[in-house]
């Protein structure tokens, strides 16, 4: 029987649960010093001087540099497609942009003395006009970076003038705010290193160690053989903790400066105010067709706020862009972007990075739509659902969809959910005017997966004693690599899985990878480990062969035992670990797997919510969710991965957002202020199961990690506002609070 499609515990939680974990913050480094940095408390300013001497004088300080202390140059934007004069100072020279800027860098014998020398660092400000709209930014009266000569950090044109919507029966129009969110790791932000020899060692909190080591080599000018980066255990990133940061850059220049070991956590106040945010879009909608609910054209304009920098969230409008037509067969379809700097905190990739924004603008506009027509939201999406017998496709924004079964999700999770009753019962409470309302919200989203296509490294070795050493260049950080790599390779070799180590994020170790971001795990991942245990099979074949003397042809693999034998004759076998003890040469193979392109999992999710007319308070009573990303290796972390999608998609719908007061201060800058979600606002969720394999990799798998967020947002926000629709309200923006829906239910009234 095979163990692939199984629900197996994951072999590396037990570690976890008992305190075992190895994370940067407490790993043994002595003689280290601690950087501190001393940060902007102004969104937009001249700097006119800093004052370190108190700061320096203080007991345990080593240093107080500033900008002219350091010779790192400022680094590009994050995409050579950007306005190249955006650049980015790892410690601000002149000015300041946003609150949480670094202004100068405090080394200290331990961490209490840096925080309270950073307190002394007395920087003299001339204040700057601030910029925090994005529509504002967009008009360039106020330039944040003069050498580029405007905000905008990239456009992303229609090359379509046509006037799309001329003979529409319906058009409907809506603008919407696609939030501003933290990513907020349960880990913070985290390094440390040593300059050794001539090269640099540093423990990365990261996506992948690969991605860190290349850009600490390119910003310290030295080779990457002389980088080795180590990450350890990585307690979440959702997309933040790709690439490396200035403050990670600093601390492997500050190890080389001093000859000491450097190391550097940041507090959860730090990592609100300077670790990359998420989302923040500015959507307008424009949706055309029949009265019939037949969709005919769709237009998706974004203002992208980018943060302070050009970061990575300048480019996500691409993503957003390709994937603006969503599930539909909508024949014209047009996207238009601009990305711009504001006086805010660099946006970078967060859990689905530019796919959730595009799933939430057309699903939310579609049920505008559907009411303006007159027809049931579900109808609507069936009447224009792309069908199965067109895939493999290009759609009009050149995303190249491999499978879908779209109408089918729908169908599954309607029923689950009851959908008729569900219905009824929102009618019966219309009707009695209860104060608590029924809201019901669909979604049906595609996404895609390594959306670039890119590939990934995999190597398996038998040890003497016949087990196995897994190695990746993915990255492990919450996903359960561990488990579903040894399922696969057990399931290839027979070995049994806890005789398999598992091997990732040390670049001396793994030479290279593609680390782990936007769902690409185990679709390259998985499958290159897969294929080096089926060579390394094969090799053990040619060996075994020789041992029983018989033709390679005739030697099979029994893998119940773990044992090569010739077909039809069980005995005599031999094991692994008797063929490693006589092979001459490792038995060992590596592979770079490159697939056929991205994959594109897909699914439609049902919203309950209750919604008290009085207060505007809104609590999720249920959420059922068919996620299909392809073939299943291991349900039960399939199940993990949604659950916690869905819980940072309802988070956005309903609590989170970044917010400033007119200066540009942050006011949600930990967590007491800023509506991170608990166990307490949520439902047990509904996961409904369905499998459409994709043709692009041998394990047929899509992508599994943000699906759950994509489809999840928009299924709440619709409830909410379904909930109150009758009342006359027709959009909230997000995140739907109880002031927000409050306020529209008294407008409408």
């Amino acid at each position: 029987m095979s163990i692939l499609g199984t629900r197996v515990v994951r072999i590396e939680d037990p570690r976890f649960l008992r305190g075992e974990g190895t994370y940067i913050a407490n790993l043994p480094l002595e003689g280290a010093v601690h950087i501190t940095y001393v940060r902007s408390s102004m969104a937009h300013a001249r700097i006119l001087s800093i004052d370190t001497a108190e700061a320096a004088a203080m007991p345990g300080v080593l240093h107080v540099w500033t900008a002219a202390d350091i010779d790192l140059a400022p680094a590009p934007p994050a995409n050579g497609m950007m306005n190249a004069g955006i650049r980015f100072p790892f410690v601000a020279v002149d000015t300041v942009r946003f609150v949480g800027d670094i202004v100068a860098a405090v080394i200290s014998e331990d961490k209490t003395q840096g925080l309270d020398a950073a307190e002394a660092v007395i920087v003299d400000y001339e204040p700057l006009p601030v910029v925090l709209d994005v529509d504002d930014s967009l008009t360039d009266s106020v330039v944040l970076h003069p050498e580029a000569g405007t905000n905008v950090v990239l456009k992303f044109a229609n090359p379509d003038d046509a006037d799309i919507f001329e003979g529409c029966e319906v058009v409907v129009d809506l603008l919407m705010e696609n939030n501003k969110v933290a990513t907020a790791p349960m880990e913070v932000r985290s390094c440390a290193a040593r300059w050794d020899g001539g090269k640099l060692t540093q423990w990365a909190c990261s996506q992948g160690a690969h991605g860190a080591r290349d850009g600490l080599a390119d910003a310290l000018g030295v080779d990457k053989s002389d980088v080795r980066v180590i990450t350890p255990d990585v307690g979440g990133g959702f997309g933040a903790k790709s690439g490396v940061y200035a403050e990670e850059i600093m601390v492997g220049w500050a190890t080389r400066r001093l000859g000491r070991p450097v190391r550097w956590t940041e507090s959860r106040t730090e990592n609100m105010l300077s670790m990359g945010h998420g989302r923040a879009q500015r959507q307008r909608a424009r949706m055309g067709g029949t009265k019939d609910g037949r969709i005919t054209a769709y237009r998706l304009d974004v203002v992208q706020d980018a943060g302070a920098y050009a970061k990575a969230g300048a480019v996500l409008p691409y993503m957003t862009r390709m994937m603006a037509g969503g599930v539909y067969d909508i024949a014209r379809v047009q996207f238009e972007s601009y990305s711009v700097v504001t006086n805010t905190s660099p946006t970078v990739a967060y859990r689905g990075a530019g796919r959730p924004e595009a799933t939430a603008a057309i699903e939310r506009t579609i049920d505008e739509f559907a009411r303006v027509c007159g027809i049931d939201p579900t109808e609507v999406r069936r009447r224009n659902y792309l069908q199965p017998s067109a895939f493999p496709l290009v759609t009009p924004m050149g995303a190249k969809y491999d499978s879908g079964e779209y109408e089918a999700a729908l169908d599954k999770v309607l029923a689950a959910a009851d959908y008729a009753g569900l219905r009824a019962e929102q009618r019966r409470r219309r009707e009695s005017g209860d104060p608590v309302q029924l809201g019901i919200g669909i979604s049906s989203y595609v996404e895609t997966t390594n959306p670039m296509g890119g590939g990934e490294y995999g190597a398996v070795e038998i040890i003497a004693d016949g087990g196995a050493i897994v190695r990746t260049g993915s990255s492990s950080h919450g996903q359960g690599h561990h488990t579903a790599w040894a399922m696969i390779v057990s399931e290839s070799t027979g070995i049994p899985m806890d005789r398999i180590e598992f091997r990732f994020g040390d670049t001396a170790d793994v030479d290279h990878g593609g680390g782990t971001g936007g769902s690409r795990s185990l679709q390259v991942g998985g499958t290159a480990a897969r294929l080096a245990a089926e060579a390394v099979v094969e090799k053990a074949r040619q060996l075994a062969a020789e041992m029983l003397e018989a033709a390679p042809e005739d030697v099979v693999i029994d893998t119940v035992r773990g044992a090569f034998h010739v077909q039809g004759s069980p005995q005599p076998a031999r094991t692994w670990s008797e063929l490693a003890a006589v092979a001459t040469v490792p038995l060992f193979a590596d592979v770079d797997f490159k697939p056929e392109g991205a994959t594109f999992p897909f699914g439609s999710h049902v919203c309950v919510v209750e919604v008290d007319t009085e207060t505007g308070s809104v609590a999720v009573l249920r959420h059922v969710a068919c996620d299909d990303a392809g073939t299943i290796i291991n349900p039960l972390i399939v199940d993990g991965q949604v659950h916690g999608g869905l819980a940072q998609g309802i988070a956005q719908a309903l609590l989170e957002v970044v917010a400033y007061d007119a200066d540009g201060n942050p006011v949600t800058s930990n967590f007491a202020d800023y509506g991170i979600i608990s166990a307490a606002e949520l439902p047990s969720f509904e996961r409904v199961v369905m499998e459409t394999p994709t043709p692009r990799n041998p394990l047929g798998a899509k992508g599994i990690g943000e699906a759950g967020t994509i489809g999840s947002t928009p299924a709440v926000h619709n409830a909410v506002i379904d909930a109150v629709s009758h009342l006359g309200v027709t959009h909230i923006d997000m995140p739907c609070t109880s002031f927000r829906v409050w306020s529209a239910i008294q407008a409408a009234r």
